[in-house]
């Protein structure tokens, strides 16, 4: 086992990325059926699709940089929260009705988010659905995603203000296989 490096693993096993690969392609379900001929669609699908990729890199890149993780999860939620920013656009620019947080069809959808993370299914749920519906259901699950990711980033500075950073585990490995 290194001394220094902390291998990230599989990210396709945490709960972020699950909940990004939904989002990803439950928004290109979305843009594919209610938007035309804007460049909302592109802003919509970019902002998906670099939530997701910024996720990977960032868990990737955490093997050798605690700081380089922090700035690409925090691109992640940057990115996340001006997606949720275009659905609720969405919704008031057609006259639809965005769930109040207290709304029980928001309550079904934060517990349905919560328990369900595979993509074929959430997105064959959603096609089922009106684009009302999706909207705030994408709406409810960004939320989510966003608070999660901001649990990982006060875990990453925890461990960053607990161990330090690559460079100090380097250091201390190098002394002691030198015997200091």
């Amino acid at each position: 086992m290194s001394e220094f490096l902390k291998i990230a693993g599989d990210y396709t096993d945490w709960n972020v990325y699950k909940k990004s690969v939904i989002i990803c392609d439950v928004t290109e379900l979305f843009i594919n059926r209610a938007l035309h001929g804007t460049r909302t669609i592109d802003q919509m699908r970019q902002a998906a699709r670099s939530c997701k990729q910024n996720i990977v890199e960032g868990i990737s890149d955490a093997t050798v940089s605690a700081e380089m993780c922090i700035k690409l999860l925090g691109i992640a939620r940057g990115s996340i929260r001006e997606l949720r920013e275009d659905y609720n656009d969405y919704l008031r620019q057609h006259q639809l009705t965005i769930w109040d947080k207290d709304d029980e069809r928001t309550s079904a959808a934060r517990e349905y988010c919560i328990n369900n993370d595979d993509p074929l299914i959430f997105a064959d749920k959603c096609r089922e659905r009106s684009n009302e519906t999706v909207a705030n259901i994408m709406i409810t699950q960004i939320s989510q995603l966003d608070a999660m990711l901001a649990k990982v980033l006060k875990k990453i500075e925890a461990e960053f203000i607990e161990s330090g950073g690559i460079k100090e585990a380097m250091s201390k490995a190098r002394r002691r296989n030198r015997g200091f």
